[in-house]
């Protein structure tokens, strides 16, 4: 089985530069980048998808057609043993980390990511691979800086990048695609290494 690698967001024109999409506009930058063949719509997913190979190594990129909170069903579609969860990268936005920053884990909690908790609840297991880009403003130590109440964090997620962090996420998503590059050539250590690094 191929590499599977899924960016996370809201489909539909209105949350096209969310923040909740930042790991959506990673893949897309990714599938670009490679020059791959436009996403086709797989009903059986209910997903976006588009298939490639870099490097010699297979890889199958998936946008979720669904709300963010149900992106489970798309990726149980299509990982259905522990072992192909082992050969599956979720890209998605975190409150957590400042805008800028990445971290690359495996078999972590959700964090309370509403589109996480619902692939390990699909896919029952919570051992792959997931790429965490940063979407909150920077407060002190270069920390994120923590949006409280729920209204609150809902409106951040949905609200679009202001101008003034536009370059920011430039950057960030260019570094997210050379990460998931190393993902799927050599190793989750080789891409969590430059993942973890400022």
């Amino acid at each position: 089985m191929a590499l599977l690698i899924v960016g996370l967001g809201n489909p539909g024109k209105e949350y096209e530069k969310t923040r909740h999409n930042a790991g959506r506009l990673a893949v897309e930058l990714l599938a670009k980048q490679e020059a791959f063949d436009d996403f086709v719509f797989n009903k059986k997913s209910n997903a976006l998808m588009t298939k490639g190979a870099i490097e010699g190594c297979g890889v199958t990129l998936v946008l979720p057609e669904t709300m963010m909170n149900a992106s489970g069903k798309a990726v149980a579609a299509m990982v259905k043993t522990p072992s192909a969860a082992q050969k599956l990268l979720v890209v998605h936005d975190d409150l957590d980390l400042p805008l800028g920053m990445m971290k690359l884990v495996v078999g972590r909690g959700s964090g309370g990511h509403k589109g996480v908790e619902s692939i390990m609840r699909a896919i029952k297991t919570k051992e792959f691979a997931r790429l965490r880009i940063g979407i909150s403003a920077v407060g002190k130590k270069n920390q994120a800086k923590k949006v409280s109440g729920e209204e609150r964090v809902i409106k951040h997620v949905i609200g679009k990048f202001k101008p003034a962090e536009e370059a920011v996420l430039k950057k960030a998503l260019k570094k997210s695609v050379e990460v998931m590059g190393l993902f799927i050539t050599d190793s989750v250590e080789a891409a969590t290494q430059v993942a973890n690094t400022r």
